[in-house]
């Protein structure tokens, strides 16, 4: 029996330590697991000796600063993790392995009206059938992480009231998936994954403090304090749709008047071009025809910008982010609407907290949301259960840097 102390315990949480760094990562030179763990370079040496001996991790010959190094990373078959991202029209699931490779990856709509059992029911057919389609062992699967567009109460897993999908407020979606699947799930809402997947892979790598804002059919933000994701005591952080532009303005779905989102939502944005758009216009083509040049579209994209911008700028008086990637169907739209989010935080931030940020589009696009429940489904995973060789429940593991 290991004690607390001994040497055995202490190699074993070495073991851990290294592990997780990985796991993390996705891939990481021996250099910059002795930099990221603390240990010396000869015990990460002997370490990672010992695990691709195992079979737990895999070297790779590559390059750090002009020199030869060797890249580790976790096994390809070591195990899996699925990512499922419900939409406000859209369902995506992924399945991705622990050398953070995405394995398969489907995308189907959803009706809005779909009554959460509906929606579970369809998760768990796709989920089955990617599964399949990768020929993986069930028996490998180590979690699940899934995201949903409304605020999840930390306590109790419950889904707070939601516009975006009627009828699935008061519901407990990890229970509910982990019911069908037989496996942990783990759950946050859309904006956090989106800003998870971005901190892991895409515009958010190399900082420690940003901000993921999502403007669909609502609009959120993910917020990374100190590297993590910042959710608050009650999981509703972030509901940047909600700060109050005009007392006077429209009624918000919230009861509110005036919030951001009553003039940056595409419920709200979309009739101000139907009458000369039509009535089949989408926030996607909305983009496509103002980077087109069309006068309407530009302008309102233009204005959406503003107003995004001068929500930001009370988070840069609050926070104090590096770094703001913006997310959605509106990310598309490039400088047109990221100029005009510029513009507000110059005014209406303090110069050194706006000086200090940059704007930045999402560079994982409607990726983004899967890619963050994968990242959560790794960073929920247990490092002894990689080290011990056997999954944590009865379906497959997984891990990030998903392509």
């Amino acid at each position: 029996m290991e004690t607390p102390g001994s040497q055995s315990s202490l190699h074993r949480a070495n073991l851990e330590r290294v592990v997780r760094a990985v796991r993390l990562a996705g891939s990481l030179t021996q250099a910059e697991i002795a930099r990221t763990t603390g240990l010396s370079a000869a015990t990460v040496s002997n370490i990672v000796r010992e695990l691709k001996e195992s079979g737990t991790v895999e070297v790779t010959p590559t390059s750090a600063g002009g020199r030869r190094a060797r890249s580790v990373s976790l096994s390809g078959d070591a195990g899996i993790v699925i990512g499922v991202d419900f939409g406000h029209t859209h369902l995506r699931v992924a399945v991705g392995n622990l050398a953070h490779q995405v394995l398969a990856e489907e995308a189907e709509p959803l009706d809005v009206d779909a009554s959460s059992t509906q929606g579970f029911a369809r998760a768990e057919r796709l989920v089955d059938r990617l599964i399949t389609a990768t020929g993986v062992d069930r028996a490998k699967v180590a979690g699940v992480g899934l995201g949903v567009p409304g605020p999840i109460d930390v306590e109790s897993g419950t889904l707070g009231s939601t516009a975006i999908l009627p009828g699935w407020g008061g519901t407990k979606p990890a229970e509910e998936l982990r019911e069908r699947l037989g496996v942990p799930v783990h759950v946050d809402n859309d904006a956090n994954l989106g800003a998870l997947g971005e901190l892991v892979w895409g515009s958010g790598r190399g900082v420690r403090d940003l901000a993921y804002i999502k403007v669909a059919s609502g609009v959120g933000a993910g917020l990374v304090i100190n590297g993590m994701i910042y959710r608050g005591p009650g999981g509703t952080a972030g509901e940047i749709g909600h700060i109050t532009l005009d007392e006077s303005g429209p009624v918000c779905r919230c009861g509110n008047r005036g919030c951001l989102e009553t003039f940056a939502a595409a419920r709200y944005v979309l009739p101000l071009l139907q009458p000369s758009h039509g009535t089949d216009l989408t926030m996607e083509g909305v983009v496509r025809l103002a980077r087109d040049g069309d006068p309407g579209c530009r302008r309102v994209v233009a204005d959406v910008g503003r107003y995004i911008g001068s929500g930001v700028a009370n988070l840069c008086n609050l926070l104090n982010p590096s770094r703001v990637v913006l997310g959605g169907d509106l990310a598309e739209a490039g400088e047109l609407v990221l100029g005009p989010i510029r513009e507000s935080v110059s005014r209406y931030a303090i110069p050194s907290a706006g000086r200090q940020l940059s704007v930045l589009p999402g560079a994982l696009g409607g990726r983004a949301e899967v890619l963050g429940a994968l990242a959560l489904a790794l960073s929920e995973m247990g490092d002894s259960t990689l080290l011990d060789g056997t999954a944590s429940g009865a379906l497959p593991a997984a891990a990030p840097a998903f392509t």
